[in-house]
């Protein structure tokens, strides 16, 4: 890869609004993490010599949006308001989400079923450990906003519950 080759990247990686891109290849090692738009990217290149007998592995370049992202702006606002008046359950912790206690089960929720306090909506796996995500109000499941065996991060919105 040559000098002309990594400006490329960089300028694509700072368009696209990826916040880090990480490139390995056979002898080249390349991170890329843009801060904000006052600032210049910031990138790290690192030549090194491969281990023999080590697996290679193809880096993720930075995602592409889709060619229609965004609605209207009068259907945005709308949605916007909509959800407003819901609850939003968050993750308390960062793990997949599994909207099944296991495969051969049936979901803990689906949208339209009336919840109550203290009631299994999930389950986060983290570190081995599956642990049960209890809803804190009551009220009527609106969206699933995570698909089933997703990673989540903390405080990621998991579902949106009206509670009247």
């Amino acid at each position: 890869m040559d000098i002309k080759e990594i400006q490329s990247l960089i300028k694509f990686v700072a368009k696209s609004g990826a916040s880090e891109v990480k490139l390995e290849m056979e002898d080249i090692k390349i991170t890329i993490r843009t801060g904000s738009s006052e600032t210049a990217p910031e990138t790290t290149f690192v030549q090194q010599i491969p281990m023999q007998n080590a697996p290679q592995q193809a880096a993720p370049v930075a995602p592409t949006a889709p060619a229609e992202t965004t609605p209207p702006a009068a259907e945005a606002n709308k949605a916007a308001e909509d959800d407003a008046k819901y609850i939003t359950i968050k993750s308390p912790i960062i793990g997949t989400f599994y909207r099944k206690p296991s495969p051969d089960k049936p979901v803990f929720v689906e949208v339209g079923d009336t919840i109550n306090t203290g009631d299994v909506l999930c389950v986060i796996e983290a570190m081995k450990l599956f642990n049960d995500i209890e809803s804190e109000v009551s009220g009527k499941i609106v969206k699933v906003l995570v698909d089933d065996s997703s990673p989540v991060e903390f405080d990621q919105p998991l579902f949106l519950v009206d509670p009247s």
